[in-house]
C-alpha cells in the first residue's frame, strides 16, 4: 500500500519515515510539507493512506481534508491530543501522538484496508461548522439535495456539504446508491422494506425508520433494482 507523509516538521518527516521502514509491505510515495503540496501529491499519487499532522501553517490538516473529493484512510499525527480531540469529531482510522511510539504505530498500519480502484468514492470529510467527521460512504444512508448542497444522513447526523446530489451521484456505486426522487438518493443496503403507496409510488423504509417516497418513474426501476 502506498502512503503519504504530510508534515511542516523535517524532522518529524524524517522520523515516521524511518519508522514505517519496519512495515515493509506500506510504501512511502512521497512527503509534503504543507496542505496544498499534499493536496497536489493525492491527486498525483492515490495514496492508500495519508499520515497527517493537524496543525499546519497555512492550512491545518482538516481544511485539506474539506478540499478533497475522495479522502484516503487517514492517521493523524499531532502533539495536540487534548486539542484534536475536543475541537472535532473526526472518524479517521487512528491518530498518533507525537514522540510517535512504534508500537501504536503498529497498532494504527494494522488497521489499513487496500483501496478499491478510483474513481469510486469511499468517504468523504463532511464539516458542519467546528464538528467535522470522516465519513465512509458506506455508513450513509441517505443524501437529499438542498440547492447547490447535499444533506448526508449518517448515524444520528444530518450535515450540509457544499456539494450537489448529482455530483456526488456521479462518484457513487450505482448498484448500491439509488435516486428515488429529483432530490433523494437512497442506499439500498439501509433498505428494511418496500410498500406501495397510495399513489401507486413505493415507500421506502430504511433501517433506521426514515421514509423515502420514490417517484413513480423511479418505483419502476426500484422494482427492477430489488428484483420485485
Amino acid at each position: 500500500m502506498r502512503a503519504l507523509i504530510v508534515d511542516d516538521e523535517r524532522i518529524a518527516r524524517q522520523e515516521l519515515r524511518r519508522l514505517l521502514a519496519a512495515h515493509p509491505d506500506l510504501e512511502i510515495a512521497g512527503e509534503a510539507q504543507n496542505a496544498q503540496e499534499a493536496l497536489d501529491l493525492i491527486s498525483k499519487l492515490t495514496p492508500d493512506v495519508v499520515f497527517l499532522d493537524v496543525q499546519m501553517p497555512g492550512m491545518t490538516g482538516f481544511e485539506m481534508l474539506a478540499r478533497l473529493e475522495d479522502v484516503p484512510q487517514i492517521i493523524f499525527t499531532t502533539a495536540y491530543d487534548e486539542y484534536a480531540l475536543r475541537a472535532f469529531e473526526v472518524s479517521a482510522l487512528d491518530y498518533l501522538l507525537k514522540p510517535v511510539a512504534p508500537a501504536r504505530l503498529a497498532a494504527a498500519v494494522a488497521k489499513l484496508k487496500p483501496r478499491s480502484a478510483p474513481p469510486r468514492l469511499e468517504q468523504v470529510f463532511v464539516r458542519d461548522g467546528e464538528r467535522c467527521w470522516l465519513v465512509r460512504v458506506a455508513d450513509i444512508f441517505l443524501l437529499e439535495s438542498e440547492g447547490n448542497y447535499t444533506r448526508v444522513c449518517f448515524k444520528n447526523q444530518r450535515p450540509l456539504i457544499p456539494r450537489s446530489l448529482a455530483a456526488l451521484e456521479a462518484r457513487l456505486e450505482a448498484a448500491v446508491f439509488f435516486r428515488a426522487s429529483r432530490s433523494q438518493i437512497v442506499n439500498l443496503k439501509w433498505v428494511e422494506k418496500v410498500e406501495t403507496g397510495p399513489a401507486g409510488n413505493l415507500i421506502i423504509t430504511l433501517r433506521t425508520g426514515v421514509t423515502v417516497s420514490a417517484s413513480r418513474r423511479q418505483s419502476a426501476a426500484l422494482k427492477e433494482a430489488l428484483s420485485l
